[in-house]
């Protein structure tokens, strides 16, 4: 393994104990999974990102991926309001033309790839805005993910053309990754204009990065997550990538028909809104991605797509 990598999994692994140790975050005394089921509030949280959604036909690169979230929210915001919850996800990954027979599909292109995965994780939150989140997903990269299938099906549905070369895909590994979120502070500049600084982290055989943003938010802002609001944001991040799977194969695997280089820092900015009005709340944005493959062109390699989040607290 490069000794960049071996440097940024020891971060991530030095990430989750400062974490947990972050006593004005993380208050003591929480209740705990089984508490937040029996008491606490749900929620079912729906996220979708997809590139045929720019109304293009222009799928590839990172193609599209979903995820469904069930969550459970318990305390008082003053006091640190925790939240347990579970999600199953599913991502695919294809070269930039899906219409290119297998043959044509090599390096620098992109791998196809697909990522079916579930997993738990804990959440805290306080009125300030500070946050920090903990989880963790078991799952299978390759053939045993789907991606096949779900992307044939779909494009069938919506009348996009079929996709060749999944016969080329990634093999198939069993991956685990732990991941973290975790914002210290939110700065108020308005009644009606904030900042809020975050850091991402996320280890394991699958996906091994760390990641800095900055979000500007403006408009009715809603202190409490399920508070009222009308918003507009702009999320503007930098990942530092150890792993990517997706691109280079699994950690374990070998003789994979295809992979290529990943490029060791990729920039995204994001730009959307936000609509809450319990039970229900809405965000749409546009994310515009860099190059994620080292020997691809700059132009060819960076990505728009569209990145879509429902949610309903009965």
């Amino acid at each position: 393994m490069p000794r960049f990598s071996l440097k940024l999994l020891a971060g991530g692994l030095l990430l989750v104990p400062a974490i947990l140790v972050r006593a004005d975050v993380v208050p003591q005394g929480q209740p705990d999974f089984r508490t937040a089921i029996a008491q606490g509030a749900s929620s079912i949280v729906l996220d979708i990102d997809n590139d045929s959604l720019l109304m293009n036909r222009n799928d590839g690169l990172y193609s599209s991926g979903a995820r469904l979230t069930q969550q459970y929210a318990l305390g008082t915001l003053g006091n640190g309001l925790v939240t347990y919850g579970w999600s199953i996800g599913h991502a695919m990954y294809t070269a930039s033309d899906i219409k290119l027979p297998p043959a044509q599909v090599r390096a620098p292109d992109h791998p196809y790839a697909a990522w079916l995965y579930g997993g738990v994780f804990r959440e805290v939150r306080r009125i300030d805005g500070a946050y920090s989140k903990l989880g963790f997903d078991l799952g299978c990269l390759g053939p045993c993910a789907g991606g096949e299938w779900a992307q044939t099906k779909l494009h069938r549905l919506i009348n996009q053309p079929l996709p060749q070369g999944w016969s080329r895909q990634v093999k198939n590994e069993f991956g685990a990754v732990l991941y973290a979120d975790v914002a210290p502070a939110r700065w108020t500049l308005q009644p009606w204009l904030d900042l809020q600084p975050s850091v991402q982290g996320r280890f394991g055989n699958i996906f091994t990065d760390a990641t800095a943003t900055l979000t500007l938010r403006a408009g009715i802002l809603g202190d409490l997550p399920a508070a009222p609001a009308q918003l507009l944001y702009l999320t503007l991040g930098a990942r530092a990538v150890g792993r990517d799977a997706s691109l280079q194969g699994g950690y374990f695997s070998s003789g994979n028909p295809h992979t290529v280089r990943p490029q060791r820092l990729v920039a995204q900015a994001e730009a959307g809104l936000q609509w809450v009005r319990p039970p229900f709340a809405l965000q749409a944005a546009i994310v515009r991605r860099s190059n994620e493959i080292r020997d691809l062109p700059a132009d060819a390699g960076a990505q728009s797509f569209v990145r879509l989040q429902l949610v309903y607290s009965p």
